[in-house]
């Protein structure tokens, strides 16, 4: 198996936007340092719930405030 594959790290500059907003909102609640360490798969449902509540909310403001800026 090639060393790629071995280590799971978590790279933070290799990511989509979507994910870089999921990793920006984990390390607003902290758990930035625990994602490097042990991946996404190191949160508990409740964290990982949290981060997804946020996400969703996050969305909705981004697409409130395009819509604003296209009325005007």
């Amino acid at each position: 198996m090639s060393e790629k594959k071995k280590k799971k790290g978590f790279d933070p500059r290799d990511l989509k936007p979507e994910e870089m907003l999921k990793f920006e909102i984990a390390e607003e609640l902290g758990l930035g340092a625990k994602v490097m360490e042990g991946g996404w798969r190191s949160l508990t449902a409740k964290e990982s719930g949290r981060i997804g509540g946020l996400i969703t909310k996050r969305k909705k403001e981004m697409k409130k405030e395009a819509m604003e800026k296209g009325e005007l």
